[in-house]
């Protein structure tokens, strides 16, 4: 294959359904889209995905490279791949190394950086930040992650939000009788009202504010009797048996059900079974999960203090509280079981604000006049090779 013009490095893109690996994803199949519009070679290295972990849908294998874990063997070819692109663009800061030796060795390759959440929020090692310097573009998922990067003295002229998207093949709606099926298993009457947070649960994933949700619906319960928490997501065993001790503590043994890990296949189910969705968060990027219980219609609950304003269109969206304050989730909760239909956006307005087709647009956008630029320096500095070789 010829050397690609983009170059997308990641670590995992396919073998893996953390938030991250979404982006991922989408990004590939944006910027392959955008690539052979404009007639241009686009290829995606994966330090630790295999070929054979690539879904086609986003992108056809014979544009991706998995590496399967050879952590060296992906570091040489991304360099050596990379210095002869045009654009190399980096899923995530541990690979600044890789990013930053091509552009040391090729200066007028540019350097693009997604910048998620807290891998970015806190203080940084010198030579991280001397490395997140030299990219050319650092693309924030938020204006809260964007405003984070700032402290790190970062040109604020080199930063570009990039809201992250729905996945367009995410099912329009969930299936009925799976709705069904997962309202008897978990032994929910049809008329039941039904809370749900979808997270992973273990130690550092505290900050998500589960704990508050359940401070509030040991007090919701005594106005909303039959009330059912669903609180979804792989566990540890140490943050399940401390969850069981503050559950029956709260005395919510019969209102809270935690079944663990759920498929892809079983989320559009859990967001049609539900009546709000809520994660009060203070350390969330930006919050894919947020856009796609919008996308089912769900109303939806998020902190004030992190990248989720930008999930739910600064409030337009969905309520955004203080997710210190239990007192203020149990009353969000309260408003929306009490007016679900009013609080809901239409389908349509959230696609118009993180549909595919605009993440593509912008992302492209934010590339492109790097793009331009590089293209530009290339063919000065081929024409001053070919000239000194002339002479």
């Amino acid at each position: 294959m010829d050397t690609p013009d983009i170059l997308f490095l990641t670590l995992r893109t396919f073998s893996a359904t953390g938030g991250i690996e979404k982006v991922c994803r989408l990004a590939a199949m944006a910027m392959q889209e955008e690539a052979i519009r404009r007639v241009k070679m686009m290829m995606v290295y994966s330090a630790y995905d295999n070929t054979s972990d690539v879904d086609e849908r986003y992108i056809p294998g014979s544009y991706v490279k998995g590496f399967g874990g050879s952590r060296k063997v992906f570091a040489w070819q991304s360099i050596r791949t990379g210095v002869k692109a045009k654009l190399v663009v980096l899923s995530h800061i541990n690979l600044l190394p890789v990013g930053y030796t091509i552009k040391k060795l090729s200066p007028t390759t540019k350097l693009v950086l997604i910048a998620h959440g807290i891998e970015v929020w806190d203080a940084l090692l010198p030579w991280k930040r001397l490395m997140l310097k030299a990219c050319d573009r650092v693309l924030p998922v938020s204006r809260f992650t964007s405003e984070k990067l700032l402290h790190h003295g970062l040109d604020s002229k080199k930063l570009q939000v990039v809201n992250n998207a729905i996945d367009p093949f995410l099912p329009l709606q969930a299936d009925r009788s799976q709705i069904e099926s997962l309202r008897s298993k978990y032994g929910f009457a049809a008329n039941q009202k039904i809370i749900l947070t979808l997270t992973r649960l273990e130690e550092k994933e505290r900050p998500k504010g589960y704990d508050n949700v359940l401070l509030a619906l040991k007090h919701l319960k005594e106005d909303m009797p039959g009330l059912r928490y669903l609180l979804v997501g792989k566990y540890t065993t140490g943050e399940k048996t401390r969850l069981d001790a503050l559950v029956k503590a709260s005395g919510l043994e019969s209102e809270v059900i935690m079944p663990g890990y759920i498929s892809d296949e079983e989320i559009a189910a859990h967001f049609a079974l539900a009546d709000v969705f809520i994660m009060p968060s203070q350390k969330e990027g930006f919050g894919i999960v947020f856009i796609e219980a919008l996308y089912y219609g769900l109303p939806v609950i998020a902190g004030n203090k992190d990248g989720s304003v930008d999930a739910l269109a600064g409030g337009k969206f969905g309520h955004l509280v203080d997710p210190d304050s239990p007192e203020e989730i149990r009353l969000a909760l309260q408003q929306c079981m009490e007016k679900k239909t009013s609080l809901i956006p239409a389908q349509g307005e959230v696609l118009a604000q993180f549909g595919f087709p605009v993440y593509k647009k912008r992302l492209w956008t934010a590339l492109d006049s790097l793009f331009q630029d590089a293209q530009g320096q290339k063919r000065q500095s081929q024409k001053r090779a070919s000239s000194v070789t002339k002479a």
